[in-house]
């Protein structure tokens, strides 16, 4: 059985007081998710010295890209790839780190966009995957129908999954495991099972080791 790792994302930057937040309210996060790219209104990008603050304190960082509002054709997956993959290498990711595309549960989505993402992914020191809602949204079919194109987006690929909400709780007390997964063959290895918590923003994630062991 998969060993669990508890954590945390956030739009926001991490300084002293939203570690510290966490930390008193839900427990010590053994790794964060940080968006690459700053957009406005949206989310505050990762910079070197946060990189540094959160690995000073033992957290590893789990780099999300969402500098896109559609994930939409082959070539436009794999623009967003490589300006994902820029952004990494100008923060100092390390290799093998899996770098998760944004796809939220509004966006359109196409297998195309899906396959450019995986094969741009494929030729690079990083790993892709891709954040998503299986349920709400077009993300399971355009997957599904990826895989059957590429099977490289089966086997490359780790799924992070936003279903089901049961709500946010600390290292101490989270769910079993049991993020919902696209209708067909997936590596779903992450669930944010609690968004937007009261007490600091943040949702909180559970991951298995294998993922784990791939982060920065």
């Amino acid at each position: 059985m998969a060993k669990l790792f508890w954590g945390v994302d956030s739009a926001a930057k991490v300084d002293e007081q939203l570690f510290n937040c966490v930390k008193s309210q839900f427990g010590s996060p053994k790794f964060w998710g940080r968006y690459l790219n700053t957009i406005e209104g949206v989310s505050v990008g990762l910079t070197k010295e946060e990189r540094s603050f959160l690995h000073t304190r033992g957290v590893k960082v789990m780099p999300i890209y969402n500098n896109f509002q559609a994930s939409v054709g082959l070539r436009e997956g794999k623009v967003a790839a490589r300006n994902a993959i820029f952004n990494a290498q100008r923060i100092g990711i390390a290799e093998g780190t899996f770098i998760f595309a944004n796809v939220e549960r509004f966006f359109e989505v196409d297998a195309d966009w899906l396959v450019g993402w995986v094969e741009t992914f494929y030729n690079s020191e990083y790993r892709p995957g891709f954040y998503n809602d299986p349920v709400e949204g077009g993300f399971s079919d355009a997957y599904c129908q990826a895989i059957e194109q590429n099977e490289q987006v089966r086997i490359q690929s780790v799924l992070w999954s936003a279903e089901p909400e049961p709500g946010v709780s600390g290292a101490n007390n989270y769910p079993n495991f049991a993020p919902e997964s696209p209708p067909c063959e997936a590596n779903v290895w992450a669930w944010q099972y609690g968004r937007d918590a009261d007490e600091c923003p943040i949702d909180t994630v559970l991951l298995q080791d294998r993922l784990f062991d791939n982060l920065d």
